[in-house]
């Protein structure tokens, strides 16, 4: 059998390059993500423009393509929500932070009974916020463990007011969305090389000072990530409000306005109108966070001082 010899010239010539679309993405590249952007389009962009278009339609008794939006921001009653729900989403979404970045920091690291922690902090994503409502009641009630537990020890003469109230729905966000940001910026810390620490620690930097000038600026994108994330279900907030707050008063959230406009009253153009304001408040805190993360952190390949 003979032997196919090679042609040293013909292994040496330069291969042609891949064809690229007009947009300088691989053709192949382009029918992968076909179906995503279709689904993208689909579920997000069509709904997003329809809710537009009905925004702009006037009801009846209102003139004008802006006035749903006119008579949102002049009724104090409905403008107050964005208020209400600002005050609801930004706290627990710094409270979930600071308890979610020094824990995914120490168990970065395999410990004894992870695996065991990891899943209690699952556990209140597998409930739903129903189930964790009802939770509440039966221990944070007047009634509940919790109260009967202090006034048994003497602490509290009378049982402390946590539910339906501005309290209640903090803690259920807080609940509700700690183990999302914790998951997350655990499997980024885990990620991130423990030589760099090794480094620090033997050059004679200290447990805080390892952690302030190597891993924190190295988690601060996932940091970011969480941040948007957490506070974008944070603010679209509505069954918790409903059920452990005060609809009627404190806890008024935006999301509920809009259900009401448009469920109640059958006012669709300003339930559109509120969802789309809903949706601008969220797309603009993300953005500043993102670039706040831009600015903020520095990689070690940007050759910045983290």
């Amino acid at each position: 059998m003979a032997a196919t010899v090679k042609d040293p010239e013909r292994d040496q010539r330069p291969r042609k390059p891949k064809a690229k679309s007009r947009w300088g993405m691989d053709g192949s590249l382009l029918v992968l993500l076909g179906p995503a952007l279709l689904l993208v389009a689909l579920l997000f962009v069509w709904p997003f423009l329809y809710g537009i278009g009905v925004s702009l339609t006037p009801a009846p008794g209102r003139e004008g393509i802006f006035s749903s939006y006119t008579t949102f921001f002049g009724d104090a009653r409905e403008r107050a929500s964005i208020w209400n729900t600002l005050r609801l989403a930004v706290p627990a979404t710094l409270i979930n932070l600071l308890l979610a970045v020094p824990l995914a920091y120490r168990m970065r690291n395999p410990l004894k009974g992870q695996r065991l922690i990891t899943v209690l902090f699952v556990v209140p994503m597998t409930l739903g916020v129903v189930l964790i409502a009802r939770g509440m009641l039966t221990f944070l009630g007047p009634g509940g463990w919790f109260n009967k537990t202090l006034m048994t020890l003497g602490v509290i003469g009378e049982p402390l007011q946590l539910l339906n109230n501005y309290t209640g729905v903090l803690i259920s966000l807080i609940i509700a969305e700690f183990p999302v940001m914790f998951l997350l910026l655990l499997g980024y810390a885990s990620g991130i090389d423990p030589n760099l620490e090794r480094a620090g620690r033997m050059l004679g930097a200290g447990a805080w000072q390892r952690f302030t000038r190597i891993m924190l600026p190295l988690m601060m994108p996932g940091i970011a990530i969480a941040a948007a994330l957490g506070f974008m279900v944070t603010f679209a907030v509505f069954p918790s409000a409903v059920l452990v707050g005060e609809p009627a008063g404190s806890t008024r959230v935006i999301a509920l306005a809009a259900w009401q406009a448009a469920y109640e009253r059958f006012d669709y153009s300003m339930g559109s109108a509120i969802a789309i304001v809903m949706a601008a408040i969220e797309l603009l805190v993300v953005a500043v966070i993102l670039f706040a993360r831009s600015r903020l952190y520095t990689g070690p390949a940007s050759g910045g001082k983290g």
